[in-house]
């Protein structure tokens, strides 16, 4: 038994890209290392490739959203869009989990603190492109929410996959090329894309990106959590209290991620979606439901006519070495989304088997935004609401941007607002486990021939665990700039994903010649 237990991690060693292994890994492990012995040093350089991304790519990136976006409506009314993917003729999910398992995984410790904290941000500072604070209070919250809508709407969500994820499921199920980053660039590169360095340093940019964006939310968890814990229970605010929600974090989804995509990812994105409806059904019976609804229908009205202006809008995009309002909401959003683009594609494919194009994009392009900008409503419209009757209610605690804070200035306002706050923190990290489970699992997979391991899921999750805890260590700070340092990484994966706009709507074309 020892001699076959042997060979088995033998053979799964070998299965490992140990080159792409070495290069992501390493880069990370500098990272937290550099932040340790010189966290101005590490701030100060990533300010930098921030800003010099956001002003130099910062255009890219907005026709590279719009144009998929726009590009996957395209696929959905060809011929071709009807045509089943992944090599089998019925879904592997049914609908249900499959939704649960992809609205889960973005939308992470986002789907509850940006809820609570972006639309309030924007309805105390009126965006540029709408001029001055409109007097009229809920015209403002209009804009509030459509500016909110644009940043984790239709184009957010068209990225992770609608393009690229039809992409990869032709190439990988269809041809037999690898589930990974560098078949993006195949259409452009070929077999040099696969099998030579351009390809390896596309995987390990990527892995890179998607670490950074999950560490970042993972270190926040802690630092917000802790906080949230400290206001309703008066444990006390420290590392420690931080360490031991992160360590809870990573049991849960380590574990999550080791037993795999029909277990336990889609049992935690499924009890992620039913506690979450439950509380969206709660706030909308018990909430403050007609101003609710005016904020979302109203929004989504702002957000529909101005959506080429806002999605196009340059304004003032900050000098050099200051990005500017652009580059720290629009620019680095997407940059954020962008960084998640390859992997999250990877996710896709894997999850989409038996899907249809059209139920893809469909899915991504049109569903996922509408459901995220109704629960963005819910959350962030109730604080609004509650700032329009009582001025600095919200505000107040939001001061200095404070997030954790905002959230619960808003469930404190509600009837049960301290176990509706708890519940809130629960589905949070919760919101955080799916993200990281699901990433652990398409990290190793990219990276592996085959089914990754269960020995490299379970590395990758304690792993970017450590990371955080390593980078809260030296307070915010670290956090902060691994977060920021994804819109830098973003500007590599933007070129991997940018063959996306022709060669997925090439692929639809050819399956509706075919059927």
């Amino acid at each position: 038994m020892a001699d076959i237990s042997m060979e088995g991690g033998r053979s799964a060693l070998q299965r490992i890209n140990r080159p792409l292994f070495a290069l992501s890994g390493g880069f990370i492990l500098l990272f937290c290392l550099y932040a340790l012995v010189d966290l101005d040093g590490l701030s100060a350089a990533v300010d930098w490739g921030f800003a010099v991304s956001a002003k130099y790519f910062g255009l890219y990136w907005q026709i590279l959203m719009l144009a998929t976006f726009l590009i996957s409506l395209v696929l959905c009314a060809l011929p071709g869009g009807r045509a089943r993917l992944g090599g089998l003729s019925m879904p592997e999910f049914k609908t249900f989990n499959w939704a649960s398992m992809i609205m889960c995984t973005l939308l992470a410790g986002g789907g509850v603190f940006w809820a609570a904290g972006e639309p309030i941000a924007h309805f105390l500072s009126t965006p540029p492109l709408f001029g001055e604070a409109p007097t009229d209070l809920q015209a403002r919250a209009n804009i509030a929410m459509a500016q909110s809508f644009l940043h984790w709407g239709f184009l957010a969500w068209a990225i992770l996959g609608s393009l690229s994820g039809v992409m990869l499921m032709h190439y990988h199920y269809d041809k037999g090329l690898p589930l990974a980053p560098r078949t993006l660039l195949y259409p452009v590169f070929g077999d040099r894309a696969i099998n030579g360095p351009i390809g390896l340093i596309a995987d390990a940019t990527c892995i890179v990106a998607v670490v950074a964006g999950t560490v970042g939310p993972i270190g926040f968890l802690g630092l917000q959590m802790s906080y949230g814990i400290n206001a309703l229970t008066g444990i006390p605010d420290t590392f420690a209290t931080q360490a031991v929600v992160i360590m809870a974090l990573v049991a849960v989804y380590t574990l999550s991620a080791i037993s795999g995509l029909a277990k336990g990812i889609q049992m935690l994105s499924t009890l992620n979606v039913i506690l979450a409806l439950g509380l969206l059904v709660f706030l909308l019976v018990f909430g403050p439901t007609t101003a609710m609804l005016t904020s979302f229908f109203g929004g989504m009205g702002v957000y529909l006519e101005n959506f080429f202006q806002m999605s196009m809008y340059r304004g003032e995009a900050g000098m050099f070495g200051e990005p500017g309002w652009l580059g720290w909401w629009t620019v680095f959003f997407w940059g954020w989304f962008m960084g998640y683009g390859p992997l999250m594609a990877i996710f896709i494919a894997r999850v989409s088997r038996g899907r249809s194009i059209r139920q893809i994009v469909l899915m991504l392009s049109i569903a996922a935004p509408m459901i995220t900008n109704f629960w963005f409503t819910i959350i962030g419209g109730s604080g609004i609401a509650f700032e329009m009757a009582s001025p600095g209610v919200i505000a107040g605690p939001f001061e200095g941007f404070n997030l954790p804070a905002a959230l619960l200035a808003i469930t404190s306002a509600m009837p049960a607002g301290f176990i509706l706050s708890i519940l809130f923190l629960i589905l949070t990290m919760i919101f955080v486990a799916t993200t990281s489970d699901s990433m652990s699992y398409v990290i190793s997979a990219a990276m592996s021939e085959g089914e990754p391991s269960v020995a490299l899921r379970a590395f990758w999750g304690i792993a970017m665990g450590v990371m955080a805890l390593i980078l809260i260590s030296t307070g915010s700070g670290g956090i902060g700039k691994l977060q920021s340092f994804i819109v830098v990484t973003a500007v590599p994966v933007s070129i991997i994903l940018l063959p996306s706009l022709w060669d997925a709507l090439r692929i639809t074309l050819m399956l509706g010649r075919k059927a």
